[in-house]
């Protein structure tokens, strides 16, 4: 027999759900702590008093005394099972009823498809049979969208998994790219409030250079607040006065190399020293403006990251574009990544990417030999049917209008 109940510990909550396959952060009862502007409730689905679901339901007041529910990549239960998600769902139709929701949105953590980029696989069949599991049970699927901006959270996600990180998985160019900024004397940290700052301070620069609207200071200090033992903060920083020095060593080595040309000298090689003086001194005088400006050491770059169970997030990433020359976000992510793995983590996060895999969400992402995960979307099951309908259309327009912001 079926039975649930509201208000379940976070304890028993969180130990079913790191248990699963589905685990996401999203789903850790701590996440409401974060979308505190969101009301929130547990709850718990028992078998013959086993649990076998779990729910983290975010509540969202609408005018008029209405709301709706929310679970990100949740429940947490097996879809393969009829008669459980139709109980699951038909019980949060009954709690909707008492919030005067007018319709509850989700989006479980089923995958589509699972691929290495460039890899051709059919769709899961095993998901397409849960699919059919949650139609049948009342819950109307968004489908296959095509745009990021018509879901709440990403269809498609790019996660880098254990298994396949490593300095040989990744191409070329990228290992290239994180020695070339090393041997520039960058250097990687990992804490948590201490950097919160410098942190902010990043996000606020890329706020400016993408004109977007990210977050603030309250905000990241809620997190790392909200999992004091389960959150970091990675930053990439140079020390310009150590910098500086290196490149006047570099810059008398090149004058003296050009003392030894001769007219047997090759026109290449001339070439390559042109170059060469050409970059350090440019690179000098840049760094001799921020010295004067009073800088010494910056920080360039950063990532803020949450564990969960077996699971790692990449949530939120910085970088001062004047420091781009250094080329530190690569670096910063590829000891992200690095970092999680070293807590245990079995797969890390990096956020959503583009649909079509065109974009430069995308572009980016692929740097570090990731899975490209295709998750089966969004679901709504209405409540007041009636007014439901009615504000369909207002909900997805407002929803497209945010995704803009």
């Amino acid at each position: 027999m079926y039975t649930y109940k509201i208000g379940i510990s976070a304890q028993e909550h969180d130990e079913f759900a790191k248990q699963s396959s589905q685990v996401n952060l999203l789903q850790s009862s701590n996440w409401a702590a974060i979308k505190d502007s969101w009301g929130n409730e547990r709850l718990g689905f028992y078998q013959d008093g086993s649990l076998v679901a779990v729910a983290s339901v975010l509540i969202r007041p609408l005018p008029a005394g209405f709301s709706m529910l929310y679970i990100p990549r949740g429940p947490i239960m097996d879809y393969s099972n009829q008669d459980l998600v139709q109980f699951v769902l038909a019980s949060l139709k009954k709690f909707g009823k008492t919030k005067r929701a007018l319709f509850i949105k989700f989006d479980p953590a089923l995958l589509l498809k699972q691929y290495k980029i460039g890899q051709e696989v059919e769709e899961n069949p095993t998901t397409l049979a849960q699919l059919a599991i949650l139609q049948k049970a009342g819950a109307e699927w968004t489908g296959r969208t095509q745009d990021m901006a018509e879901n709440i959270q990403p269809r498609f996600q790019a996660n880098i998994h254990r298994e396949y990180f490593s300095d040989e998985t990744l191409s070329k160019s990228t290992r290239q790219t994180i020695r070339t900024s090393l041997n520039k004397g960058l250097i990687v940290q990992v804490g948590s409030f201490e950097w919160l700052d410098d942190f902010a301070s990043l996000m606020k620069k890329t706020e400016k250079r993408k004109s977007i609207s990210l977050r603030d200071k309250a905000y990241y200090e809620k997190i790392l607040t909200t999992y004091p033992e389960h959150s970091y903060i990675t930053i990439t920083q140079l020390d310009l006065d150590k910098r500086h020095n290196t490149l006047l060593t570099q810059k008398e080595k090149l004058a003296q190399e050009a003392l030894k040309f001769t007219e047997k000298t090759k026109p290449g090689k001339r070439a390559q020293h042109r170059e060469d003086t050409e970059k350090t001194l440019e690179e000098l005088a840049f760094l001799e403006k921020k010295l004067a400006e009073g800088h010494h050491i910056v920080s360039l770059a950063a990532t803020l990251s949450v564990d969960f169970g077996p699971t790692s997030d990449n949530l939120y990433a910085g970088m001062d574009e004047e420091f781009r020359r250094y080329q530190p976000a690569i670096l910063t992510w590829y000891e992200t990544a690095r970092q999680a793995f070293n807590r245990g983590a079995s797969w890390q996060n990096m956020g959503g990417i583009e649909n079509q895999l065109d974009g430069g969400l995308f572009s980016y992402k692929s740097k570090f030999n990731p899975l490209i995960e295709e998750y089966l979307g969004e679901f709504t099951v209405p409540v007041n049917r009636f007014l439901y309908k009615l504000t369909t259309t207002a909900y997805t327009i407002r929803k497209k209008l945010r995704s803009k912001h």
